[in-house]
C-alpha cells in the first residue's frame, strides 16, 4: 500500500498550510515555480474551484499542494498556529469547520512563484526540517502550503487518498463534518426546530407568520401547517417571533400577539400528522399531570388562583389557597415547575416580601408544604433527587432528598446554570456580564474545569453540553463525562431546537448538522 501512495505521490500529492497573521510571514530563502492543478480536487467531498480562489491549490514538482488556511485545516481535523519565536504547529484535533471556497473576482494565472520555507515546524508535537524534505513546505500569498506524503497524510493525520483519471483527486479525512441542512435562507429570523424527522421554519410575509414544516430528507419539499396575523401587535413583544419547544415529547410552538396587559402568549401543540392547534393563551406555564394539565398563571389572576387546573369553562385551584397569589421564577419562559407522581413542585414566592422557596402539593391530597426554607432561585429534580440553587449561601448549588431532608452543599463556586448528562452534573459560574466558566462536580468533592476558557452559554442537546463560546466564535460540544467530542470553528449564532442530533445555525445564517 505505501509504495502505492508513493508511486501515486509522484505524479499528485496533496499539501495543506496555515494562514499567517499579517507582517509574520514566514522566512524563506528559495523561489519556486509552482502550477495551478489542471484537474479537480475535492476536500471531504468539496469541489476546491482554483480559478478564482485567492489560496488555490499548487502543483510543485509533480505534487500537489492546499492551503492551510484557518478554515482549511479545521475542515480536515487540523488545528494550526504559528508564532514569531516558535514557527508553524500543526496539530491533528476533534475540530471541525464548514468549507470555505475563499472565492475572489481575480482570475488566478496558470504558474506563479512561491518560496520554499525556512520556518520552524512542528507537527503532532515533532519537529520537522524543511531543508531535508524531499516536498518542502512552500509560502504562497502568505500562506504555508505544506506536504501530503504518506508520511504527513496517512501516519500524521489518518486521511484516505483516491486518485481517478476522471475525478482527479479526493482527500477525506475523519472529523466530524458540518452537513448544510438545505433550509431556506429566511428560516434564519425565526424559530427553527427538527422533530421527528421534519424541519420546521417560520417565513414572515408583511404582518402574516408561516409555520411551514419539511422531510429532513427534502427541505424544500415544505408544506404550511399553521399561519396568523401580528397586525396592530405592540412592537415591543417582537410579535413576528416565534419559539419552538420540546415539552413531554412533543412539538410547540409560541408567539405573542397584542400588547402587554392586553395581549397573550399563544401556545400551539403539533400532532404527528403535522397539524398544529393551538391549545393554550395567556401569560402561563404547563405541565401534564395524572389528572390532567396543570396551568401555572404567571399573569397574577389573583381571584381565580394561580395553579389551577381547567374543567371546561372553570378553574379549579390547586395548592393552598394562601398560594394563590404566588409569583413563579421564570428562565426562557419556563417555570421550574416538576411533576413526579401526585406531586408538583413549585418555586414561588407567597407575598412579595417572601424569599423565592419550594413548595410541593400532593395533586390528589391538595396538601401543600415548603420543603426547602432557603432562598432559592432555581431548581430541578435529577435522577430521583431534588437540586437547587441557594441564594442564602453565595448561590451555591445543593442536592436533598425530593421532601427537602438531607440537604448537602455541592459546589465550590456561585452556580448561574446547572444540568445532568450521562448522570453527571455541570454548572457554570460567572465571570463577568458575559462569560462564565464550567466546571463538572466529581464524586470526591472537588469542582473541576471542564473547558479552560470562559463560555458565554450552555445547554445540553442530544445527550453532549454544547458550550457557545460568545459572539463571533464557535462551539464546544462535550461528552457526558467531560471530555471533549468536537470543537466547530465557524462563528455559531444559536444552536436549534432538536430531538435528533445538534443542528447549528451560522453567523452567515447557514444552517448544518453535525454529521458524525
Amino acid at each position: 500500500m505505501k509504495i502505492k501512495w508513493l508511486n501515486y505521490a509522484v505524479t499528485l500529492s496533496l499539501f495543506a498550510g496555515l494562514l499567517l497573521p499579517a507582517g509574520q510571514t514566514n522566512a524563506a530563502s528559495t523561489n519556486v515555480k509552482v502550477t495551478l492543478p489542471t484537474f479537480e480536487v475535492k476536500l471531504n467531498g468539496h469541489l476546491v474551484e482554483n480559478r478564482n480562489r485567492e489560496y488555490p491549490l499548487l502543483v510543485y514538482r509533480g505534487i500537489t499542494y492546499i492551503p492551510m488556511t484557518w478554515n482549511d485545516t479545521r475542515l480536515l481535523g487540523l488545528e494550526a498556529s504559528w508564532s514569531q519565536a516558535a514557527g508553524l504547529n500543526i496539530q491533528q484535533s476533534q475540530v471541525t469547520s464548514s468549507y470555505e471556497p475563499y472565492k475572489t473576482e481575480s482570475r488566478n494565472a496558470a504558474a506563479y512563484t512561491a518560496k520554499i520555507s525556512t520556518s520552524a515546524i512542528t507537527v503532532n508535537g515533532k519537529k520537522i526540517n524543511n531543508s531535508k524534505e524531499p516536498y518542502p513546505l512552500l509560502s504562497f500569498r502568505n500562506i504555508t502550503y505544506f506536504p501530503l506524503t504518506w508520511r504527513f497524510a496517512h501516519d500524521e493525520f489518518g486521511w484516505d487518498y483516491k486518485w481517478n483519471t476522471d475525478s482527479g483527486l479526493s482527500i477525506t479525512s475523519h472529523n466530524p463534518q458540518l452537513q448544510s441542512v438545505g433550509l431556506p435562507s429566511f428560516a434564519a429570523d425565526n424559530g427553527v426546530a427538527l422533530f421527528e424527522g421534519y424541519y420546521y421554519f417560520v417565513q414572515t410575509s408583511g404582518t402574516t407568520n408561516r409555520i411551514y414544516r419539511s422531510p429532513v430528507k427534502q427541505p424544500s419539499a415544505k408544506e404550511e401547517i399553521y399561519s396568523y396575523s401580528f397586525e396592530g401587535s405592540g412592537e415591543e413583544w417582537q410579535p413576528e417571533k416565534v419559539t419552538f419547544q420540546i415539552r413531554d415529547k412533543a412539538l410547540w410552538f409560541t408567539y405573542h400577539l397584542g400588547g402587554g396587559v392586553s395581549g397573550s402568549d399563544r401556545f400551539v401543540k403539533i400532532e404527528d400528522n403535522g397539524e398544529a392547534k393551538m391549545v393554550h393563551d395567556g401569560y402561563l406555564d404547563f405541565r401534564d399531570t395524572p389528572y390532567g394539565t396543570l396551568i401555572v398563571d404567571l399573569g397574577f389572576n389573583y381571584d381565580d388562583g394561580t395553579l389551577y387546573f381547567e374543567e371546561g369553562s372553570d378553574r379549579v385551584r390547586v395548592g393552598d389557597p394562601d398560594l394563590s397569589f404566588a409569583q413563579y421564577v421564570t428562565q426562557n419562559g419556563l417555570t421550574a415547575t416538576t411533576v413526579v407522581g401526585d406531586d408538583v413542585y413549585v418555586l414561588c414566592q407567597p407575598l412579595p416580601s417572601d424569599p423565592y422557596s419550594i413548595y410541593r402539593i400532593n395533586l390528589k391530597t391538595n396538601k401543600t408544604e415548603k420543603i426547602v426554607d432557603a432562598s432559592v432561585s432555581w431548581f430541578r429534580i435529577l435522577d430521583n433527587k431534588l437540586y437547587y440553587i441557594n441564594k442564602d449561601d453565595n448561590q451555591a448549588l445543593y442536592s436533598s432528598k425530593l421532601d427537602g431532608t438531607n440537604a448537602m452543599k455541592l459546589s465550590e463556586h456561585a452556580v448561574s446554570w446547572f444540568d445532568s448528562v450521562d448522570g453527571n452534573l455541570f454548572y457554570t459560574t460567572k465571570l463577568n456580564s458575559t462569560q462564565y466558566a464550567l466546571y463538572k462536580l466529581n464524586s470526591n468533592g472537588e469542582d473541576v474545569r471542564v473547558w479552560a476558557s470562559p463560555v458565554a452559554s450552555v445547554q445540553v442537546v442530544d445527550h453532549y453540553l454544547i458550550s457557545q463560546l460568545g459572539s463571533g466564535s464557535g462551539v464546544v460540544l462535550l461528552e457526558g463525562s467531560g471530555r471533549l467530542s468536537l470543537k466547530v470553528a465557524d462563528p455559531i449564532s444559536r444552536v436549534v431546537t432538536s430531538e435528533d442530533g445538534v443542528i447549528l445555525q451560522s453567523e452567515k445564517n447557514t444552517f448544518y448538522k453535525i454529521n458524525r
